[in-house]
């Protein structure tokens, strides 16, 4: 599996027990959906590796407690501590409405209510407090920050997000 074909899923934050049990933590609104896994790709050396789950179970509302198969001591969870966990795309569940995944919406154009086609969407930067789309339009690199009342809709079918941005937002990247 390649990571590209993948999202994250968390990550092994600590052992659990001697039997090798291991918590996870993970990055999702919604843990319970990913309460009874399979399996998950755990990323070792640059590779993701298939871990086959004996059983799971939430811990305090954001880790997953897991016990994989071929994991039976502590010696043997130390050697996937602080590893990432990825799963296939495919295993998103669907979004509706406004609610989007990150990944889903790069290669959107972005269409402002009053200036129309401002750009491509190159990305979203959410390693700060406010997340921001990150929009191209010719070498112009243009950051909306990415508030509810600023997304109108998105409209998967056309490959488009409709912005509503204050006046002068986009104007400081197009007049520069």
């Amino acid at each position: 599996m390649r990571k590209e074909d993948c999202f994250y899923l968390g990550k092994i934050a600590k052992k659990f027990s001697y039997k090798g049990e291991v918590l996870a933590w993970l990055d999702t609104d919604d843990p319970e959906f990913y309460e009874n896994l399979e399996s998950v790709f755990v990323e070792i050396h640059k590779h993701l590796v298939p871990f086959f789950i004996k059983s799971s179970s939430l811990h305090k509302n954001e880790f997953l407690r897991i016990r994989f198969e071929d994991i039976e001591t502590e010696e043997d969870a130390d050697g996937i501590m602080g590893c990432e966990l990825y799963l296939p795309l495919t295993m998103l569940p669907k979004l509706e409405g406004n609610n989007f995944y990150f990944h889903e919406i790069v290669g959107f154009t972005a269409q402002d209510k009053r200036l129309g086609n401002i750009g491509t969407i190159t990305g979203v930067n959410d390693t700060s407090s406010q997340a921001l789309f990150e929009i191209k339009k010719g070498d112009i690199e243009i950051l909306v920050p990415m508030v509810d009342h600023f997304i109108i809709a998105i409209d998967r079918e056309n490959k488009q997000v409709i912005l509503d941005t204050p006046e002068g937002l986009v104007d400081l990247y197009l007049d520069a």
